[in-house]
């Protein structure tokens, strides 16, 4: 349960006032480099490393692992080969995941020691490295693979009891919410939420199947 715990505290890091939260966007709309850019370099350097959310879920990335292990533990006995299944994928997942957090960190952290005079070259630096096309876009797209797996193995937890169909349609829509919003944090913050809701009902093991 700590997983979602922690992914709750990024997102609502990233978010500054109850309207931003409650700004419902269906399209990401990034901000500009050139916004972004000048402020890491004028006061990104003065922040601690942890006030980073990028950070924080980059630390985090294990606990996708033991989550993913914890839900196996739950749905094996029920569908042994699907919960493997599910499980590897969600491990596979967060080792892109890994990549793509990396890369934040890096960004961001890289962008607030460089020297003010060099604004301009940085802010078309950053807008190649971080626009949606080649590694970049792969790296994202093979990292959303890690809440494909979380979705999957929600699903494997599906029983006959109201408990059960609870857990799998928290989780299930939790995961979604991040592959359909991607980027968006208050649709991944309402996503977390259901993932620790999910999880929470879920924990105790699934009778198996007759």
């Amino acid at each position: 349960m700590l997983l979602p715990v922690l992914l709750v505290l990024v997102f609502a890091m990233h978010l500054r006032s109850l309207p931003q939260f409650l700004d419902f966007r269906l399209h990401y709309e990034p901000t500009p480099p050139a916004l972004i850019v000048p402020w890491l370099i004028a006061h990104g350097a003065q922040r601690p490393l942890l006030h980073d959310p990028h950070v924080i879920a980059y630390l985090a990335l294990p606990l996708f692992l033991a989550t993913a292990w914890a839900l196996h533990r739950l749905g094996r006995a029920r569908r042994p080969v699907a919960s493997a299944l599910a499980c590897a994928t969600t491990v596979v997942g967060t080792i892109y995941l890994g990549g793509l957090f990396g890369m934040w960190t890096a960004f961001y952290g890289g962008l607030a020691h460089v020297d003010p005079s060099q604004v301009e070259g940085a802010i078309a630096t950053f807008a190649a490295m971080s626009a949606p096309r080649g590694a970049f876009l792969l790296t994202t797209t093979l990292a959303k693979l890690a809440f494909v797996g979380l979705a999957l193995q929600g699903l494997v937890l599906w029983g006959r009891d109201l408990r059960a169909r609870v857990g799998t349609a928290c989780i299930v829509a939790g995961a979604a919410l991040f592959l359909a919003f991607w980027d968006l944090d208050n649709w991944m913050l309402v996503g977390s939420l259901l993932l620790l809701l999910g999880i929470a009902v879920s924990r105790r093991p699934a009778h198996p199947a007759t």
